[in-house]
């Protein structure tokens, strides 16, 4: 059965690029109407231009989501663009290669800030209007928030603390009518590791030893999670919520190598 989505307000922020920009795109296919924000003010204006520009189906504002102001920001441009919100995609993230014994507390707390925290403070503000529509919030967590990593501390503890987080909201938001979910992907073909930690062929190497650590014998795309979180938060998926979805390619079934 196809999912459809139709007049759904959905906010997907890290929608200029990987699993973001998946899912941005996989909403406005199936009739939603999308905000999309990131840092990129260029990819945005092209993305608008792409997906919706003349039915008014795609909005964006551009923006640091490590800024507080500028995620109360966006709630209200939101708000105030399309009147209502239905879903919220928390998919921004940042990575680090990082050890506790070699700690630089500054970029851990902006990678705090990025993966962690301004997912927290979204929801909370997405809370009251969420309730009026019975809405849903995925959470792009990591199958680092389900295994421990060697040399990515931050990124791990970030992702962790989304887990939980997903868990402890959806107990508190089912009263409400609010459900809360997380993905959690293994190695999946976007630009982070590159934009924030690995040169490319570092990244390249990476990519072909993931051959090895994923039992199904390659890392994955963004479109195969983006249709998980199109699944999620479709009424075909009305009575989950406070679920961690792997989605690894069984990288969380695996021991270290």
């Amino acid at each position: 059965m196809e999912i459809r989505l139709d007049d759904r307000i959905a906010l997907v922020t890290g929608s200029t690029s990987g699993i973001g920009e998946a899912t941005a795109r996989r909403l406005v296919a199936c009739g939603a109407r999308v905000m999309l924000t990131g840092r990129n003010e260029e990819k945005l204006q092209a993305l608008h231009r792409e997906l919706g520009e003349r039915q008014g189906q795609v909005s964006w504002l551009a923006g640091d989501l490590a800024s507080e102001a500028f995620r109360g920001q966006l709630m209200a441009a939101t708000i105030e663009r399309f009147g209502r919100l239905d879903i919220l995609v928390n998919a921004a993230g940042i990575i680090a290669m990082d050890r506790v014994d070699e700690l630089d507390l500054a970029a851990y707390d902006r990678l705090m800030e990025v993966n962690l925290r301004a997912a927290i403070h979204l929801t909370s503000l997405a809370v009251p209007h969420l309730e009026k529509t019975q809405g849903t919030v995925v959470n792009v967590s990591s199958v680092a928030g389900l295994r421990a990593f060697a040399g990515i501390l931050s990124y791990c503890v970030s992702k962790a603390g989304l887990d939980q987080f997903t868990r402890c909201a959806a107990l508190e938001l089912a009263p409400k009518g609010i459900r809360v979910n997380a993905v959690n992907p293994g190695v999946v073909l976007t630009r982070l590791h590159t934009r924030e930690a690995l040169s490319e062929e570092a990244y390249a190497r990476f990519l072909e030893h993931s051959k090895t650590t994923h039992p199904l014998g390659r890392v994955g795309t963004p479109e195969e999670v983006a249709d998980l979180i199109t699944f999620l938060v479709s009424d075909r998926a009305s009575w989950i919520t406070g679920v961690t979805y792997s989605i690894d390619g069984g990288r969380a079934q695996t021991c270290a190598r």
